[in-house]
C-alpha cells in the first residue's frame, strides 16, 4: 500500500511549506486526470521517486448587477471541500501501488501557476490532455497546452486513449469515436524520440535514452522530413531530396554512435520518414510506450520546426508525450567528434 501524507493547505495558507520533489501529477476528478495519475504512479514506482498528487481551485468573482456596481465573491468552503473530495478519491485509486511515497495537497490559485511553481523542484510534471470545468477550473486541458513550453522540468501529457493500456476501463464517446475511425496499430514496447538536428533535440534524445533504459526497451530516433512547396520562399531551390536524405542519414548514424557511447547497453534504432512531422509523430504515439520531444528547435534538417511540431503533437497524440525543456547537458560536448552535425 502506498505511504500517503496529505498537506491540506496550499500556498495560500502554508506559504512556508516546501515545494514537492519527485513526480508531481495534477488531478481534477475527470477520467483524463485519473489516467494521468495511474501513469504517474507507475512511473514513480519505476524511478523509485516520491509522488505528489495535487488539485487546485480558484474562487470565482461575480460582477454585481446593482447600481452600486463593484464585485462580490462567494464563500470558498464548498469549493474547497469539493477539491478535497477529488483529492481523496485520487489517493484511494492508487492505494494498490506498493511502496509509493505519496504526498498530496489542495492548492488555492490558478492551476497552471501552481504547477509551474512546482516545476521548479519537481523532476517530472504529469497531467491529462483534457479535463473538466467546475471548481478545479482549468487544471487540465489548457494547462496541458501551456505548461510544456514554460515548465522548468520535463512534462508528460497522458491522453485518455492510453487508459486501456494502463489496465483502466474508460467509457468515453470521444475516445470510442477516434478508435472507430482509425485502423488498428500494433503496440511496440519502445520509447520514441523526434529529432530535427538541433541541440535541443539532442538534449531530448539523452532524456529519451534514460527513459528507455528505465523501461528496459529499445529507443527509436525518428526524423520526419516534410514535402516542400514552391510557394515557400525560405526553402532553397531546387531541393535535392535524395541528397538531403543521404545527409540526414549520415547525421543520424553519427548521432547513434554518440548516443551509444553514453548508453552502451541501449538498443538504438533510427527511422527517417518522408512526411509531415506532426502527422508522423502522432501516428507513432499510437503504438509506443512513450514519445519524447524537445520544447523548441531551430528549423533543423529540413524545416522540421521542433517547437511547432511539439505543439501540434500535443494536441493530437494518442499516447503519453514527454516534453523536455532546454537545458545544458555535459554529454553534448563530445557529439562533434562522432561525425557530421547540422550547421546552424
Amino acid at each position: 500500500m502506498a505511504d500517503q501524507t496529505e498537506r491540506e493547505s496550499g500556498r495560500g495558507e502554508g506559504e512556508d511549506a516546501p515545494l514537492p520533489t519527485g513526480i508531481v501529477v495534477g488531478v481534477d476528478g475527470s477520467d483524463h486526470g485519473r489516467c494521468a495519475l495511474i501513469w504517474a504512479a507507475r512511473e514513480a514506482q519505476r524511478r523509485r521517486s516520491p509522488l505528489h498528487v495535487v488539485t487546485a481551485y480558484s474562487v470565482p468573482i461575480f460582477a454585481a448587477s446593482g447600481l452600486d456596481g463593484g464585485y462580490s465573491t462567494i464563500d470558498d468552503t464548498v469549493i474547497q471541500d469539493g477539491a478535497k473530495a477529488v483529492l481523496r478519491e485520487a489517493l484511494d485509486s492508487i492505494e494498490r501501488f506498493d511502496g509509493l511515497d505519496v504526498t498530496s495537497s489542495v492548492e488555492s490559485g490558478d492551476a497552471a501557476g501552481v504547477l509551474l511553481q512546482f516545476s521548479e523542484t519537481a523532476e517530472l510534471l504529469v497531467f491529462g490532455s483534457r479535463g473538466r470545468g467546475g471548481f478545479v477550473g482549468r487544471l487540465l486541458g489548457s494547462v496541458s497546452s501551456a505548461l510544456p513550453a514554460h515548465a522548468k522540468c520535463a512534462t508528460v501529457t497522458v491522453p485518455l486513449r492510453f487508459a486501456q493500456r494502463l489496465g483502466e476501463s474508460v467509457d468515453d464517446k470521444r475516445v470510442r469515436a477516434e478508435e472507430a475511425r482509425e485502423a488498428p496499430k500494433a503496440v511496440e514496447h519502445i520509447v520514441a524520440v523526434g529529432v530535427d538536428g538541433s541541440e535541443q533535440a539532442r538534449v531530448a534524445v539523452l532524456v529519451a535514452a534514460e527513459e528507455a533504459m528505465l523501461l528496459g526497451v529499445p529507443l527509436r530516433v525518428i526524423c520526419a522530413v516534410p514535402q516542400f512547396s514552391g510557394s515557400l520562399a525560405w526553402v532553397p531551390a531546387p531541393v535535392d531530396r535524395e541528397q538531403l536524405f543521404k545527409d540526414i542519414q549520415a547525421q543520424l548514424k553519427a548521432g547513434t554512435a554518440w548516443l551509444q557511447s553514453h548508453f552502451p547497453d541501449l538498443e538504438v534504432q533510427t527511422s527517417l520518414v518522408d512526411g509531415a512531422p506532426v502527422d508522423v509523430l502522432v501516428d507513432v504515439s499510437r503504438g509506443v510506450d512513450l514519445l519524447v520531444l524537445g520544447t523548441r528547435g531551430y528549423g533543423g534538417f529540413a524545416g522540421m520546426l521542433l517547437g511547432s511540431t511539439t505543439d501540434g503533437v500535443l494536441h493530437h497524440a494518442k499516447g503519453p508525450v514527454m516534453v523536455v525543456p532546454d537545458h545544458h547537458d555535459d554529454r553534448l560536448a563530445d557529439r562533434p567528434s562522432f561525425g557530421p552535425m547540422l550547421q546552424t
